[in-house]
């Protein structure tokens, strides 16, 4: 794990402010809609309120929040990046003291805009973190962990894993903040969805004169192959190559660019993939 100055700082700056937006999202939002947002931190909001409510016992935020994230720290290390790993931990020690230290301020009493804006908020974090290769802990790193293993894009399955957790929560103290609390996780996973699109693929279908040089510009930018398919143009009963190629959503953009820039006259058709079986490569995490 080598450190590097400028790259490693913007992490560290970067981190260190989601972190302080994570913290007053919780004191300003959750808090006041009484919501349980799902993961680690809706767990350990769950454990806080049942031991005040049952024994009668503070515990604080960040003892238990701690403790609920050894062990997906644990899978982080061991299967995904230990500088991803440790730049999460930054991230999830930050926002337990600081969530135990700010003051809470209330923006709205409204359960309903709480539920929303605050899953929004909670939903752009989270991707701020994955861009800076790191997360929010808890869950995150269950969702990374069965996106790399099985190339599928799996926050959904994280979002009904979230609703168990919920459901808990309805069962103590009543249904309405836990169904709220789903309309913030469920605010939240969409943004997610939206903004993080380094498990979602994308196929590429290109029409082209130069094949290999559209073959280049795919593997220079994804490290991705292709598949190059002989066909001939309808109209005008021509030769022509296809260019077949799965590449990650996030990459498709520059990729596709790229492709312009080494044959203007290439056409380009872009599909949504579903799931991918076989080889496909993902950058790994550090």
């Amino acid at each position: 794990m080598k450190f590097q100055f400028k790259e490693d700082g913007k992490r560290i700056v970067v981190i260190c402010l989601a972190a302080v937006v994570m913290a007053v999202n919780i004191k300003s939002f959750v808090h006041t809609g009484g919501l349980y947002p799902g993961g680690a931190t809706g767990l350990a909001l769950l454990i806080q309120r049942a031991a005040e409510l049952f024994f009668h016992i503070s515990v604080p935020y960040t003892v238990v929040n701690l403790i609920l994230n050894a062990i997906p720290v644990y899978i982080g290390f061991k299967h995904i990046g230990k500088k991803f790993t440790l730049y999460s931990c930054l991230m999830i020690v930050l926002t337990s003291i600081l969530t135990d230290m700010i003051p809470g301020y209330v923006i709205t009493y409204d359960t309903l805009l709480i539920s929303i804006f605050g899953g929004i908020i909670n939903g752009c974090v989270i991707s701020l973190c994955l861009a800076m290769n790191a997360t929010t802990g808890g869950t995150d790193f269950i969702a990374i962990f069965l996106s790399e293993k099985k190339g599928i894009d799996s926050w959904n399955v994280v979002l009904g894993f979230n609703v168990i957790i919920l459901a808990a929560a309805g069962i103590l103290f009543g249904w309405n903040k836990a169904l709220y609390s789903i309309i913030f996780q469920y605010a939240s996973t969409q943004v997610l969805h939206g903004l993080y699109k380094k498990y979602q693929q994308q196929t590429l279908f290109v029409v082209t004169n130069r094949a290999k040089e559209v073959y280049k510009a795919i593997a220079e930018i994804s490290n991705h192959g292709a598949t190059i398919i002989e066909g001939e143009g309808s109209y005008e009963h021509r030769e022509r190559k296809v260019v077949y190629s799965v590449v990650s959503r996030a990459e498709s953009k520059p990729i596709i660019r790229a492709i312009k820039e080494a044959d203007p006259h290439a056409f380009i058709n872009v599909m949504k993939t579903e799931q991918v079986s076989g080889r496909f490569y993902q950058k790994p995490n550090e």
